[in-house]
Order: structure tokens, then sequence, then C-alpha cells
């Protein structure tokens, strides 16, 4: 019997277990029930995928109209912000150039410490500890404006113009005076001037001036800054009366790789200057610079002669000489104006070139001719070495002669 019961036992149970056994397909079917559902489900998975497929375009659309709408937002605000952003680029930019400019300003007055030393300094006594400045004081300084060759013309405009500010109270101390002086200087200066400028190929330069002024060293010079510019230059040995002239010439010539044309002892200057020009219009030089022999400018029979030799050339190539530029010895002064009017009666002068300032305290001279003769000056000479030889700009020059010294208390 218990064998019985223990079978019977043993049958229930594995009904039980038969009847668990059927559940978990009936709700593994029910799954498919779920199935039911799946297709629902699958359904909602393309509602899903193909929504996303479609939402994604939409999406897409939805990104590219606010990137589309963004670049107008954009758009129209850096339209605006634009100039302020590249204004912000144009300031540093100017600030980026004042490094160059007190580096140029710190030699150039270096040069300058002669006229500084003198002119500048004796300025600048009339002032010191002077609360008040007192119209009597122009009297002072145009004793010392003459004595710097500024000129009687030049000195007595400047100090009329700063009388008139005197009367309307508008200088009333150091400062004021100083900054009036710097501004007639600059007005006076800035006429023009800075370097040669290629205008053609080739561009011939015409050197003129009086004897011993430095015309030959000069020519050197330019040619050595046009060479290192990466210009092709000739030289033209139009001082034929000295013998001197032509060798030097030649060293120059040797020096920077440039050739020289030169004729016979004697020879007509206006030839050498047309076969320069010649040869030069077919070497298809950069620069031509003619030399000339020194002359004075009293002397009427040699002033033609060099009208002859600018005509000459014209005749060569039309429209040149492009450039006819008048050196002169800053040492001179006075003596230096009168040679400038003279020469700039008999030629087209286009530019001054002012040799020896350096050796001068009367450098206030390029105030007088520029002033009454309104020729710009292009290059200044502080030295003997080829970068002694520094291009004119008035805003540089006015700061070095007029600027305070660094150990100065004021700022410049």
């Amino acid at each position: 019997m218990i064998l019985v019961y223990v079978l019977l036992g043993l049958v229930v149970l594995a009904g039980i277990y038969f009847a668990f056994l059927r559940k978990k397909p009936e709700e593994l079917p029910a799954a498919p029930l779920a199935k039911g559902e799946l297709p629902a489900a699958k359904g909602e998975a393309k509602a899903k995928s193909e929504p996303p497929a479609k939402a994604e375009p939409a999406a897409k659309a939805k990104a590219e109209a606010p990137a589309k709408a963004e670049p107008k937002a954009k758009s129209e605000p850096p339209a605006k912000a634009e100039p302020t952003a590249k204004a912000k680029p144009e300031a540093p930019a100017a600030h980026e150039a004042k490094p160059v400019s007190k580096k140029d300003v710190a030699g150039l007055r270096k040069g300058l410490t002669a006229t500084r030393g003198g002119f500048i300094a004796r300025l600048k006594a009339l002032f010191v500890g002077k609360k008040e400045i007192d119209p009597a004081i122009l009297e002072q300084m145009e004793e010392i404006m003459l004595s710097s060759d500024i000129g009687v013309k030049t000195t007595q405009s400047i100090l009329g113009r700063l009388r008139d500010r005197l009367e309307k109270n508008e200088l009333g101390d150091e400062d004021a005076v100083w900054a009036a002086l710097r501004a007639e200087a600059l007005a006076i200066l800035g006429i023009g001037g800075g370097a040669l400028q290629t205008s053609g190929k080739p561009t011939v330069v015409l050197m003129v001036g009086v004897n011993g002024v430095g015309k030959t060293t000069t020519i050197g010079k330019l040619a050595t800054r046009a060479k290192d510019d990466g210009k092709k230059v000739m030289l033209a040995a139009g001082d034929t009366f000295r013998a001197a002239a032509v060798q030097q010439l030649e060293v120059w010539g040797k020096r920077v790789g440039a050739d020289v044309v030169k004729g016979k002892e004697g020879a007509d200057p206006g030839a050498v200057a047309f076969d320069a020009t010649t040869k030069a219009k077919e070497a298809g030089v950069d620069f031509l610079f003619v030399d000339t022999a020194g002359r004075l400018h009293t002397k009427a029979p040699l002033m033609d002669e060099i009208k002859k030799v600018r005509k000459t050339i014209a005749k060569a190539l039309d429209g040149a000489p492009h450039e006819t530029l008048l050196v002169l010895d800053a040492t001179t002064g006075q003596n230096a104006l009168t040679q400038a009017a003279l020469f700039k009666d008999a030629l087209d002068l286009t530019g001054l070139v002012l040799t020896k300032l350096d050796g001068t305290a009367k450098g206030g001279i390029v105030l007088g001719i520029c002033d009454e003769l309104k020729v710009p000056v292009r290059y200044v000479g502080l030295g003997e070495r080829a970068e002694d030889l520094r291009e004119f700009h008035a805003e540089e020059f006015v700061e070095a002669l007029f600027g305070r010294d660094e150990g100065d208390v004021a700022a410049a």
C-alpha cells in the first residue's frame, strides 16, 4: 500500500510538474500574444524607426532651419560686430608699428645730437621754471631761431602764429608752447618726402649740387639701398670734369654690383647721360643714378650746362629724369638755402638730400628750406655708412628733434 501511495504521489507530482511545464509554453505563446502585441510593437518600432527616419529629416530640417536662422541672426549682429572686430586689429597694428618707430626715432635723435644740444637746448632753457609765458619771450625765441639758420621769413611766420595764440591765452605754460612749436614744425616739414619709388624701367635720378656736398657718395649710398631692396641699378659718371669722381663711382659700382657708364675725361656730360639712359633702358634696370659735376649756383654757364644735361636725358627717354635731387651740406646753414633757391629756379627739383646733418648744431635749416621753397626732403645723412643715409619722414624727424629725452620727467 505504501508503495501504491508513493507511486500515486509521484504521479501527482509529475502531473503538477507537467501542468507547470504546460503553463510555460502557454506563457510562451502568450509571448506571441505579446507577438500579437509585437506587430503593434513592431508597428510602434516601425513608427519609431520610420518617424525617426522622418524625424531625422525633420530634425535635419529643424537643424537646417536653425542653422539658416542662426546665420541670419549671426550675419546681422556679426555684420555689425565685424567693424568692431576689424577695428580692434587695426589698433594693435598701430601699436605694433610704434616699437619700430621708436627705434627709428632713437637713431635719428642720436644723429641730431648736435642740433638738439644747440638750437633745441637753447629753446628749452627759455621755458625752464616759468609757470606763465610772457609775450616778451618771443623776442628771445626769435634770436635763437635766427642764429640757428631757420631763416628770417620762416622765423617770423612761426612766431607770428605763436603770438596770436598767446593773445588768445592758448599758450599758458611750457608744455603748450612746446607742443605748438612741434605742430608748426610738422606743418612745415609735412609737405612730402620719403624714399625713391620706381616709376618705370628705368627710373632716372639726376643728382645735382655744388662742389663738396657729397653727391657721388650719396649716389653710392642710394645704390646700396636699392640693391638691398632687390632692385637692379646702373650708375652714370656724368662728372667728366673730375677724374677722381669717376673712379669713386666705379668703386661704388663694384661694391654694389652695378654697371658704370662713363666717357672720356672732359667728355660732354650730356652725351654720357644720354648713353647711360639708353643702356639702362635696354638693360631694364630699375634705377639709373646720374652723377654730375659740382657747380657753383652763382655761375650761369654751369647752371645752363646742367639744364642741357636734363634735356638730353629727356630725349633718350620720355619723361626722364623722373627725379632731380639736390644734395645740400647742412653745415653751410643759410648758404644751403640760397643754393636751393637758385637750383630750383634752374631745374624742376623733386626733392632734397641733406648731408652731414649729424655735424651741425644748426639743423633748423631744414625748416627754412622746406618752408620757403616748398621742396620736400627725401633723405638726411647722419654719418659715413650707407645705412646712415635715412629716409626722411616728418613725424619721426619732429619727434627726434623736439621730443624729450628718456631721462626727462614729463612724457613727450
